[in-house]
């Protein structure tokens, strides 16, 4: 991965991890669910932005904007929880990731996430096992280019039905790594702010917030800074050609309805044994 500015390298580190996990593990046949909690919070992957400004007194007065970008990421990063929200690109697909996941410093998570549109995985981690269900439109379009009668066997096994697996094992490697906080903002905490300028005050779904304008390169992304409370990220804009989308943050320290999915869930690991 090219190096990134402390502004970009906290994304930068979730949007990688989002685009080489999100969808490789789940193509194996994983699971996940109070997923739903982030499911009913909404589909769109963009936070609503207004452009009317806090009536606060000017935020982070006298700072620049590399300083506030570097609160920024000092806040963020030390969050115990976060929810991310956003599309980002799939490299191996060419396609794009939608993505809604609340996760925390333990490793557990819940959410839901899709490639292009085409259907939705719901994936839950609670302790050592990785839950996931998939409906029937998005079994179809990972079973692209199988026989028919294998793509049909596996949606009348699995669409709309939870499904587990060990976390620690092969399969689950990749998604259960995107679940740890940790490992996820590892990147940010040893980057360096470059140029990163002011802009104006405005609101992310109804939180006051500065807009930072940040130069990367030949790229251009936007840094949106919560100015009541800490100085959390609460949305990234990037403008790269290379790793284009959006990403919104949100639910810092909350907890993360992370719980085991009730009723029959099939074991995939004793399936495959």
């Amino acid at each position: 991965m090219r190096r990134h500015t402390r502004g970009t390298a906290l994304t930068a580190a979730l949007l990688a991890a989002a685009a080489t996990a999100g969808l490789t593990g789940c193509q194996s046949g994983e699971g996940g669910d109070d997923a739903a909690a982030a499911k009913k919070a909404g589909s769109s992957a963009s936070a609503s932005v207004s452009a009317t400004p806090s009536a606060s007194a000017e935020p982070f007065a006298g700072l620049t904007g590399n300083e506030i970008s570097d609160r920024a990421v000092a806040a963020t990063t030390g969050a115990r929880s976060l929810r991310l929200k956003g599309d980002v690109p799939d490299d191996e697909s060419g396609g794009t990731i939608r993505i809604d996941m609340a996760l925390d410093r333990q490793g557990r998570c819940a959410g839901t996430m899709s490639l292009d549109g085409q259907g939705e995985a719901e994936l839950i981690k609670a302790g050592d096992t990785l839950y996931m269900k998939y409906d029937e439109p998005f079994l179809r379009a990972q079973s692209e280019g199988e026989p028919k009668a294998d793509t049909d066997a596996a949606v009348a096994l699995l669409a709309g039905r939870w499904t587990k697996m060990s976390a620690t094992g092969q399969d689950a490697e990749d998604l259960t790594a995107f679940c740890d906080l940790d490992t996820l903002l590892a990147d940010a905490e040893d980057s360096r702010s470059t140029d990163v300028t002011r802009g104006k005050t405005t609101t992310v779904d109804g939180k006051p917030a500065i807009v930072l304008h940040e130069k990367d390169g030949a790229d251009r992304n936007t840094l949106y800074v919560a100015t009541e409370g800490k100085p959390y990220l609460l949305r990234f804009d990037s403008a790269s050609e290379k790793d284009p989308g959006t990403m919104t943050f949100s639910a810092y320290d909350e907890p993360v309805a992370a719980k085991a999915p009730t009723g029959t869930v099939l074991d995939l690991d004793a399936l495959g044994g």
